[in-house]
């Protein structure tokens, strides 16, 4: 059934990406009942089918509508932020869509992973009002590698959009990001700085930004990168809670940080790692 606002209150809107499985379903899952109208996106058309089907059975309150959409799709972008708009009032957005090492060449991963995510903020800036609340997937794997500060690098990442983006990220970092790894830690490192500079942004409209870094999650996703690189389960065992994670224990940690509970919360990353970081750096103290 339809939730109708009663008269004077405003329909409130959310969107999760990446909804059609793993952490992005799992964030779409918190959001049932806490959203009127809930717009889930996934470039797989029967996958975020099947998760607005499933969603659609337990919510009471919520209208749950599916969109396929490549998350790099200006245009595509443009309608998703107007059918929100068209809707009522964005209220909670979780982007978990992405694509991993195993998943593509450093090029697609930059583009989908950074881009991607610049792109979605761009769409829906002009919907950000009191109570708007984004949350960005990064990743654990920014804090690995290469951390020392490179002007070049941190100049190229400043800017995603720009056209040239993917050259001048290449002509700062080198040779080394053509490997898939290097451009993913890349990527996700440009997702924690995106978000400082959007919380900027639309802070004055009373709307947040902030990021979350997974560690080893147990997701389709995460099991195929566990199987092509054995450190993972490395990193595991080192770590503070020596287990991986759960898709809903990172979907708590967003649920938190989109509510009205975190309301003095912007522009941070938030690692969720189990202890990966504690576990490696520990031995230092």
């Amino acid at each position: 059934m339809t939730a109708v606002p009663e008269p004077g209150e405003t329909t409130s809107v959310g969107i999760v990406t990446g909804a059609g499985r793993g952490m992005g379903l799992e964030c779409a899952r918190r959001l049932v009942g806490v959203v009127d109208r809930l717009l889930l996106v996934d470039l797989d058309e029967k996958t975020v089918a099947a998760a607005a089907e499933e969603l659609s059975t337990d919510a009471r309150t919520t209208v749950v509508e599916p969109h396929t959409l490549d998350i790099t799709d200006r245009d595509g972008l443009a309608r998703l932020a107007a059918r929100a708009r068209e809707l009522g009032t964005l209220r909670a957005v979780a982007h978990a869509a992405g694509i991993s090492p195993t998943m593509a060449d450093w090029r697609r991963i930059l583009t989908v992973d950074l881009v991607g995510t610049a792109l979605l903020a761009e769409a829906l800036r002009p919907l950000a009002t009191r109570g708007t609340a984004l949350v960005c997937f990064a990743s654990m794997a920014a804090l690995f590698g290469d951390t020392e500060p490179r002007p070049a690098t941190e100049e190229a990442l400043a800017d995603p959009l720009d056209e040239h983006f993917i050259d001048r990220i290449r002509a700062a970092v080198g040779p080394d990001i053509e490997d898939p790894g290097v451009a993913y830690t890349w990527a996700k490192r440009g997702v924690q700085r995106l978000v400082r500079r959007e919380a900027v942004r639309v802070g004055p409209a009373g709307a947040r930004v902030c990021s979350v870094s997974p560690g080893v999650v147990a997701t389709p996703q995460g099991r195929q990168e566990a199987e092509h690189h054995p450190s993972m389960a490395a990193l595991v065992r080192q770590s503070a809670l020596g287990r991986e994670g759960r898709p809903e224990e990172l979907a708590a940690v967003v649920a938190f940080l989109l509510s009205d509970e975190a309301s003095f919360l912007t522009g941070v990353d938030i690692l969720v790692d189990g202890g990966v970081r504690a576990g490696l750096t520990a031995r230092y103290a």
